[in-house]
């Protein structure tokens, strides 16, 4: 393996890595602008109108940029191609039906259950890579997928008492329902990047542009969400979904450069540790405990991490 293909491996991983951080961070914004005023007064608009928000501030950080570059009427170019409309198929799996059922778990059964049960996302990603994108995956990749998986498992999940009620299983559905649409968008995604002329940069302001497009003309008129997303434009709680967007596109921009440099599977396994970072900034900031389960799973992440990391390097020949 030689210098060059090292440096390009240990680069897809290290934006893997920082996407995880964004997010988990972007999870514990998400469930602090939930849970306040005026979103916390519509348990069913709530999750929606904030996955609308959120990803529109996302799309006005990532085009701004692109303005700023002087690279938008290219992005715009690149929406006219093939692989522009496959790009726009990966945000409106990844977008809208990830996002509004990510919120939606998040809504019923809370940060740790969502972020526990949707973490099975990089799982089917590596099916799918394997299947469709024919990405070559070993033993130690293999094994280093399920480990992270089972290892954030630990990580979020909290005992229940026996008498949950249907809101947990619905909840459940809809954490299930992202796994599924976030493994489709990450396949789809290199998918599409595999044109000629595609930056990944331009894939995510056309995914973020396509998300907040598809929620703001069709599914927040659908639900008649006008009123409260208003409300919420014109209280407080703007700013920090401003901020949750910024952290989104950074998320998302950093995600796409790692999986279009170290594969579908391996990026997703990586960022797939945000789980990790949401429950370190709990910590930091809410005061969270440190448990036994906390140090028992974050050390199986980190040891699966480190195999896809290893294999990812491996492959990088």
């Amino acid at each position: 393996m030689n210098v060059k293909s090292m440096k390009k491996a240990r680069m897809g991983i290290g934006l893997g890595a920082g996407s995880a951080v964004a997010w988990g961070i972007d999870t514990v914004l998400i469930g602090i602008i939930i849970a306040s005023t005026p979103f916390k007064q519509s348990i069913v608009l709530a999750p929606i109108i904030a996955a609308f928000m959120h990803d529109l501030f996302s799309a006005l950080w990532v085009s701004l940029l692109m303005i700023i570059k002087g690279e938008f009427i290219s992005v715009l170019k690149l929406l006219k191609t093939k692989s522009g409309a496959i790009l726009v198929m990966g945000a409106l799996s990844g977008g809208p039906l990830a996002m509004t059922f990510y919120f939606l778990g998040i809504q019923y059964v809370g940060v740790t259950y969502a972020a526990s049960i949707s973490s099975i996302f990089p799982g089917i990603g590596a099916v799918l890579a394997f299947t469709f994108l024919k990405e070559k995956m070993n033993r130690r990749t293999w094994f280093g997928i399920i480990l992270s998986i089972f290892g954030v498992i630990i990580l979020a999940y909290s005992p229940t008492e026996l008498n949950v009620d249907s809101h947990f299983y619905i909840g459940i559905l809809f954490s299930l329902g992202a796994a599924i649409f976030w493994g489709l968008e990450g396949v789809i995604g290199a998918w599409g990047m595999k044109g000629k002329d595609v930056v990944p940069l331009y894939a995510i302001n056309i995914r973020q542009m396509t998300s907040a497009l598809c929620y703001g003309l069709f599914i927040v008129s659908l639900i008649d969400g006008y009123p409260l997303l208003f409300e919420a434009a014109s209280s407080k709680i703007v700013w920090l979904i401003v901020i949750a967007g910024l952290l989104g596109a950074a998320n998302y921009s950093l995600y796409y450069m790692s999986i279009n440099i170290i594969g579908a599977a391996r990026g997703q396994s990586l960022n797939n540790t945000y789980v990790f970072w949401a429950i370190v900034t709990e910590i930091i900031f809410i005061g969270a405990p440190v448990s036994l389960q906390f140090i028992i799973g974050a050390l199986i992440v980190l040891m699966g991490s480190l195999m896809v990391s290893g294999s990812a390097k491996e492959s990088n020949h």
